[in-house]
């Protein structure tokens, strides 16, 4: 099978997985009562504007980036590492979080503050896995015009994550400030790594 039909069927393979598990997981989770949460405020203007950015460049900006394609073998594997890998930690870290997870900032004090399995390795698993989601499938495209897809994810995920600290760090004050001194923010360390496991 060639490399590039491979890649296609990696990628494709793994965002559906990744959207059926957010789907079955909100399905099932919308029948379970939850307790009043504590909502943050996210800059949608910023998230739009990432949006907005991406879907010019993949439109318009095939021959811009036409000089970054790679069409090495290796490139290509190593994304199908990564997004296969990506895609586990993305969905181990949404099914730890269970009915706490939303589009949104949200905190609930019900619930208390998540910090074993994959929230031990960083602080924001979620993010973490789908970033090297983006990243693996921008390898697997050989890179070109898929590596916008990279820089706009950190955009959009830096700013859901500095909205979650901001919410998470007044509502657990003390919980959250040992916790993000303790944990990375989105790349795990060895020590992180062997903590968890």
């Amino acid at each position: 099978m060639d490399l590039l039909v491979l890649g296609a069927n990696v990628v494709r393979a793994c965002w559906g997985a990744v959207a059926v598990v957010w789907i079955a997981l909100a399905v099932r989770e919308a029948r379970i009562p939850r307790a009043a949460p504590i909502r943050g405020s996210m800059g949608l203007g910023m998230v739009a504007l990432a949006l907005v950015t991406v879907a010019a460049t993949l439109l318009v900006g095939r021959s811009i980036f036409a000089p970054f394609t790679v069409e090495t073998p290796w490139v290509r594997l190593m994304g199908a590492g990564v997004t296969v890998g990506s895609t586990l930690f993305a969905i181990w870290a949404r099914v730890a979080l269970g009915r706490l997870w939303s589009v949104g900032p949200r905190a609930a004090t019900d619930a208390g503050l998540r910090t074993g399995g994959p929230y031990a390795i960083t602080r924001h698993p979620i993010y973490t896995g789908l970033l090297g989601m983006l990243l693996g499938s921008a390898l697997l495209g050989g890179l070109g015009q898929w590596i916008a897809l990279v820089p706009a994810g950190v955009v959009v995920a830096d700013l859901k994550i500095r909205s979650e600290e901001r919410l998470l760090l007044a509502t657990f004050p003390d919980a959250y400030r040992t916790y993000r001194e303790r944990v990375p923010r989105l790349l795990p360390g060895w020590r992180e790594v062997w903590r968890a496991v």
